[in-house]
């Protein structure tokens, strides 16, 4: 209950706040192709219910008939506004409507498409128990996801071997010690994470030590290796 009063207390001044910026990236977007701004598609959110995420549009119209989910920064649907939204995650703002809502929350697991929680180990779908949230220690930790599918010939396998354990890991971490005082804290980190990563990453990684996680997972968050070698080479046991 104090969630969800937080959620929506927090998610009305949010949209207050921000409704001149998604006025202005939305005619923005327009003008690049008199196409809506606005991207609406399915995700499954708290206990396998699927609900429509709202998101801002930085991709070319229909982008998501490719059947490719996971997209690097040299993804040719993009279209060149989209890389500045995407930057600075300007196209998150309008899911403080689905929060509103009560589809989703401030913090949590990124929701996913179904044709990934469908490949879910009995243990990933504990992270369909929440609600899914705009952010959490793996929306940091990986804010810059498309950097690293950047060039990969098959984006969504890479996603897959590379990002998606750990994005599990960090959820699960999140459910097991969610709290408020937890939750602003990261969105606190998340703010930061756009004005400075470097600093954000230090952030998460002092809360992962307190919370006493595998070293591994916290090595990992610390990005300070070849992602792609470093990763490969550890399993994250998910539990």
């Amino acid at each position: 209950m104090i969630k969800r009063i937080f959620d929506v207390s927090f998610s009305l001044v949010g949209l207050l706040i921000t409704f001149p910026i998604i006025v202005i990236v939305s005619f923005l977007i327009w003008v690049y192709d008199r196409k809506t701004p606005i991207y609406i598609a399915p995700r499954v959110g708290k206990n396998f219910k699927i609900f429509n995420i709202i998101k801002l549009r930085t991709m070319v119209v229909d982008a998501d008939k490719a059947g490719i989910n996971s997209t690097g920064d040299n993804d040719l649907r993009i279209i060149p506004i989209g890389k500045k939204i995407r930057r600075y995650k300007l196209d998150e703002l309008t899911q403080l409507w689905n929060v509103f809502l009560g589809e989703m929350s401030f913090v949590g697991p990124r929701p996913n498409v179904k044709d990934e929680t469908d490949l879910y180990a009995n243990d990933e779908k504990k992270l369909l128990s929440i609600k899914p949230g705009i952010t959490d220690f793996s929306s940091i930790i990986f804010s810059d996801e498309g950097t690293i599918l950047k060039d990969k010939k098959d984006p969504n396998l890479a996603y897959m071997n590379l990002i998606r354990p750990w994005k599990s890991k960090l959820g699960l971490i999140y459910i097991k010690n969610q709290s408020i005082l937890l939750d602003t804290r990261l969105i606190i980190y998340t703010i930061i994470n756009v004005i400075s990563r470097k600093n954000a990453l230090k952030l998460v990684c002092r809360e992962l030590e307190k919370l006493e996680v595998d070293k591994n997972v916290i090595e990992v968050c610390k990005r300070n290796k070849n992602v792609e070698n470093f990763i490969l080479n550890q399993t994250p046991v998910i539990k």
